[in-house]
């Protein structure tokens, strides 16, 4: 037990400095919202290695420490929204075993944008932000598919380590 509290520590520590990193590297297409999603490779691969409860605990501290440290109670709102719906997603894709590694990573980044969309219609009651979700589509799937695809070279070099320590 012990062994998977400082494990789950380290994560959640590795998905606030990768959290940090992004908020340093800014994507300038003209549209708000548009991440790497450097942190979904932490749940990601926790989701795989560890289950839904870890996965669920890392993303929920990970939302709200960011949100507290880098954001406001706004972005918090937020990244609640499009979080929890990107791990609904990607739990139920994983359950499915229909999706890769990279698929599940693919839908969980298209399923954050949407969640964040509807969140931010319903709080300023506008649904023409609806308009972003095309181009948020877009880069979810890309950058879903990158981050994708190294969680899955990051689980199949880690998955035996992991099990070993916990």
């Amino acid at each position: 037990m012990t062994k998977k509290v400082a494990y789950m520590g380290m994560l959640v520590a590795l998905a606030f400095i990768f959290s940090y990193i992004e908020s340093l590297i800014p994507i300038t297409v003209g549209i708000p919202g548009i991440k790497l999603g450097l942190a979904n490779m932490v749940i990601i691969v926790t989701l795989f290695t560890m289950g839904t409860g870890p996965a669920f605990v890392l993303s929920l501290v990970r939302i709200v420490l960011t949100g507290f440290t880098f954001g406001n109670l706004a972005m918090m709102m937020y990244s609640l929204g499009g979080g929890m719906l990107s791990l609904l997603i990607m739990v139920i894709a994983r359950k499915l075993k229909l999706f890769s590694v990279t698929g599940v990573s693919v839908l969980g980044a298209v399923f954050h944008n949407i969640g964040q969309i509807l969140v931010a219609a319903i709080v300023v009651e506008n649904s023409s932000l609806f308009y972003y979700l095309p181009v948020l589509l877009v880069s979810g799937v890309f950058f879903g598919g990158v981050i994708g695809m190294v969680g899955a070279i990051l689980i199949k070099r880690l998955s035996g380590f992991i099990h070993r320590q916990i």
